[in-house]
């Protein structure tokens, strides 16, 4: 058991490793970036590109630095310097040239010089330059600062905002699709060809065919600008709160930011998360139970006599939550990262709407944080579904 974990969170470290340095590389190789905006100014024609303006931006996200040392950077905090050495460009950014005993040029990528001591080294952090963070590395909590959404802000001050909006959104409708598909698919599997089951499975395929924006859209057009056009009941169609008091048909004066407001906002976007997860998830369990209803042990169980709610829990529900397991532990990074498409819909204040909008404005310090720790979240998932497994089935053994 020990050595099984303690390899498998290496490999979890060397993975996370791998990855982070595979999307660190992709986003900033990726169309757009920090410049774009710049280079969309010039084209048009309205101002040159402004050498000034472009080193500000290459310094605030360690764009004048190569991939590698920033990578490190980003991950550990270092390197910090020294940046220097006589006659070399270091890191893309300067070099430096010696122009007598004692002095020397530090030559930026735009052409500006700035002279500086030729015999000692100069760190980064003894630049004085206000225009350049120095990161502690993601590796001491420190994520950098975000480059766009808000301006030099701490990335995890940015999560720490979103966090628990996505938690509760993401929590209640994954506790409701698993208590709603769990039972339905152990029954329709037990009651196989019954008219139960032929109505339980065509809705699931009805519903696994319906993408989460055209049931978000719908969910918009008829519960909430339809309804509220006919004087019905409606719902909110965006936010977590509403920005004032309001009087709602059948519901009656809500006020704004109050506990009945939030449950009124979270019944729409929980109402499309859960019927996504519920329609695959009722799928998955009725045809992992028909597996384990057709094996020699159940049908050994009924040969004897035992009685059809103990066949059907101890020996056939049990053995079919194995593969479930792995499906079921997919919530743990969902639960962080959110639903990037419906909490875009309804401008739910997560973390998934959060990533899209760190994407669209190319906030790249917000996006990797992100991402770095959903990659984590989902390869502890894996080790948890994998000791799951022995407790699911004495059977299974680590090893």
């Amino acid at each position: 058991m020990a050595n099984f974990l303690i390899r498998r969170v290496v490999q979890i470290i060397i993975i996370t490793l791998v990855a982070a340095f595979i999307s660190y590389m992709l986003f900033y190789i990726a169309p757009g970036g920090p410049l774009q905006q710049l280079r969309e100014i010039a084209q048009g024609g309205k101002n040159r590109l402004d050498p000034g303006a472009v080193e500000r931006v290459m310094k605030r996200g360690d764009l004048d630095l190569y991939h590698i040392p920033r990578f490190t950077r980003w991950l550990i905090g270092e390197p910090r310097g020294p940046i220097v050495i006589n006659g070399q460009e270091m890191f893309g950014g300067m070099q430096i040239g010696c122009l007598q005993e004692g002095k020397a040029q530090l030559v930026y990528a735009d052409g500006s010089v700035v002279e500086t001591n030729c015999i000692q080294p100069v760190y980064l952090r003894d630049l004085t330059d206000p225009q350049r963070r120095i990161s502690n590395g993601v590796l001491r909590g420190d994520f950098g600062a975000s480059q766009q959404i808000l301006r030099d802000r701490p990335v995890m001050d940015l999560i720490r905002t979103r966090i628990m909006p996505t938690l509760l959104l993401m929590g209640i409708s994954s506790l409701l699709a698993l208590a709603i598909s769990i039972p339905i698919g152990v029954i329709s599997a037990v009651k196989q060809y019954s008219r139960f089951d032929y109505i339980v499975t065509t809705l699931t395929f009805f519903g696994s065919s319906m993408p989460t924006l055209f049931l978000g859209i719908m969910g918009i057009l008829l519960f909430s600008l339809t309804f509220k056009d006919l004087g019905l009941p409606y719902l909110p169609p965006q936010l977590a709160t509403s920005n004032a008091d309001v009087t709602v048909p059948l519901f009656g004066a809500i006020e704004a930011e109050s506990l009945g407001d939030r449950i009124w906002h979270l019944i729409l976007p929980v109402t499309v998360l859960t019927l996504v997860s519920l329609t695959g998830w009722t799928r998955f369990i009725r045809s992992s139970m028909l597996e384990v209803l057709r094996q020699d042990y159940v049908r050994t169980a009924r040969a004897k006599g035992l009685a059809e709610r103990l066949v059907i829990s101890k020996h056939a529900f049990r053995n079919a939550l194995i593969p479930f397991i792995t499906l079921a532990v997919g919530i743990i990074p969902a639960l962080f990262g959110g639903a990037i498409i419906t909490e875009t819909i309804f401008s739910w204040p997560g973390l998934g709407r959060l990533f899209y909008d760190s994407l669209v404005r190319s906030d790249y310090p917000v996006s990797m944080a992100i991402l770095l720790i959903s990659t984590v979240l989902t390869l502890f998932s894996f080790l948890l579904a994998d000791i799951l497994y022995t407790v699911v089935d004495p059977r299974i053994r680590m090893s």
